[in-house]
């Protein structure tokens, strides 16, 4: 059998395995901390309880979106195991 003929055979990677997707997973929680770091920054310095109530929203939905990454990866490494 050629080597071609055997990859072809052989099951995909588990997602969780393949560099690249352990490089999307480090580059998106990266960028949710970016914009926590913004968020808990604006709520901080926001200058009336409206601007501060929002930002509190957006802090809140960055801590949502953390989790659910977590969660997603943690599904993608239990598929692979």
């Amino acid at each position: 059998m050629n080597v071609a003929a055997h990859l072809a055979d052989a099951p995909p990677a588990p997602l969780e395995s393949t560099p690249e997707m352990r490089r999307l997973f480090h580059q998106l929680n990266n960028q949710l901390g970016i914009i926590l770091a913004h968020a808990e920054l604006l709520e901080v310095k926001a200058a009336d309880d409206r601007l501060r109530a929002r930002a509190s929203q957006v802090v809140s939905s960055v801590f949502d979106a953390m989790t659910t990454t977590r969660e997603i990866r943690r599904r993608t490494e239990a598929a692979g195991a």
